[in-house]
């Protein structure tokens, strides 16, 4: 089977409501400045870290203060609310927190670009851009380039992403430069699996070696950035990237019917049975996303596959959230409608939307307060409304970061 029902939640019949998705959008927001600790950051839900101290913010941009900031500068850059107060004003401190946080937890992978400094600093270089500044973002960079983890939280993809969001921001080469040094890195880096016929790499993390291929960890969360930078690169290596990647993805589908996911490993650990999951972090919507923007269209039918097996498996039971809940699965839709225009991809998104509201405002009551972060709670999600609001796909950290100020 393509996916664990026991995962899934059946879609609540809901009518999409405009009025009731910019209220949700700004009743997050106004919850979110209100609930802001004396430290600068947010509570911190159970669910991100059962064993957090009420007087520690937790800084990642992925669960974190980080994640917070951004996504509130973001909505008030593209016009979707008006703050009451600057989300950056406390960014030294907690920027300064979370490099605390990572070394409490035994790690040096200060450029992370899910749980690490560099979004931080490319935060308060986008509102104040400095040559010291962008000295040690470089400097960030390109210590991460043989990072072994290889892939987009913690490894040389994340900060291959950060350096075509810094290309874009100021056409300075020094980060085509770095984009192209890692990319480089990167293909050197990959095998080849005579079994399946493809290229992959392997992630050293978290204390095992594994050959992720999903949209976080894996394969496909590196293509990602790859794409993205395409221009940066050699018209014949990025050819070669291409088939690269169209191979791999291609290789490790499997398909039933009109449907299609992807296992989360190559090759699965040993003693592990290997699981077919259904959410961004592992399965499908993940791979519709990284791929959204791939010039080819040799693997459409697979990405339509995917959406219709998302589709078909329904919401997730883990609530809204961006990394494994609903409203990541349902980015996997506009990214379809963005990709081929056909509005039942965005009718899906939006039933996905309402269902998605229903569950946050259970959860709320269930734990009383939102969750306070971007890729798990509700931040991450507001920012999915408003994308449902004006059908397109700009997935939060992966698709923008730098937002043009309305």
């Amino acid at each position: 089977m393509l996916f664990d029902p026991t995962r899934h939640e059946a879609l609540q019949a809901l009518e999409w409501d405009e009025s009731r998705v910019r209220q949700t959008i700004a009743r997050i927001v106004s919850n979110t400045e209100a609930h802001r600790a004396a430290h600068g950051g947010w509570p911190v839900d159970p669910r991100d870290d059962e064993d957090a101290d009420a007087l520690t913010p937790l800084a990642p941009l992925y669960h974190g203060a980080c994640g917070v900031a951004w996504a509130l500068d973001y909505l008030e850059a593209v016009g979707a609310v008006k703050l009451e107060r600057n989300p950056l004003e406390h960014a030294d401190s907690l920027c300064a927190a979370n490099r605390a946080w990572l070394e409490a937890n035994d790690s040096t992978d200060f450029s992370s670009w899910l749980m690490g400094e560099t979004p931080w600093l490319m935060l308060e270089y986008g509102h104040a851009p400095t040559a010291p500044l962008a000295d040690r973002l470089a400097e960030l960079i390109a210590q991460n380039v043989d990072n072994p983890t290889r892939e987009l939280m913690w490894g040389s993809p994340g900060t291959l992403l950060a350096a075509a969001f810094l290309h874009e921001r100021t056409h300075d080469e020094r980060w085509a430069e770095l984009f192209r040094m890692t990319a480089d890195q990167l293909w050197s880096e990959l095998k080849w699996s005579e079994e399946h016929g493809c290229h992959y790499w392997t992630q050293d993390m978290y204390g095992t070696q594994s050959t992720f291929l999903d949209g976080v960890h894996g394969f496909v969360a590196t293509a990602l950035p790859l794409i993205r930078g395409r221009h940066l690169l050699d018209a014949d290596r990025w050819r070669e990237w291409e088939r690269c990647i169209v191979n791999t993805i291609r290789s490790t589908a499997t398909v039933e019917g009109d449907q299609a996911n992807w296992r989360a490993f190559l090759i699965p650990p040993e003693g592990r049975t290997p699981r077919m999951l259904m959410q961004l972090c592992h399965g499908a919507p993940g791979f519709i996303v990284c791929l959204a923007q791939l010039p080819s269209r040799e693997l459409d039918p697979l990405l339509l596959a995917g959406g219709e097996a998302t589709w078909a498996a329904g919401p997730l039971i883990k609530g809204s959230n961006l990394c494994h809940g609903t409203g990541g699965n349902a980015y996997a839709f506009l990214c379809l409608y963005q990709r081929t225009g056909d509005i039942k991809w965005l009718n899906r998104a939006r039933a996905f939307a309402m269902h998605g509201i229903a569950q946050t405002e259970a959860d709320e009551a269930t734990y009383g307060s939102l969750r306070y972060s971007l890729w798990t709670g509700d931040l991450g999600f507001a920012i999915f409304l408003w994308d449902c609001l004006r059908g397109a796909a700009s997935f939060p950290a992966m698709d923008v970061f730098y937002a043009a100020r309305t």
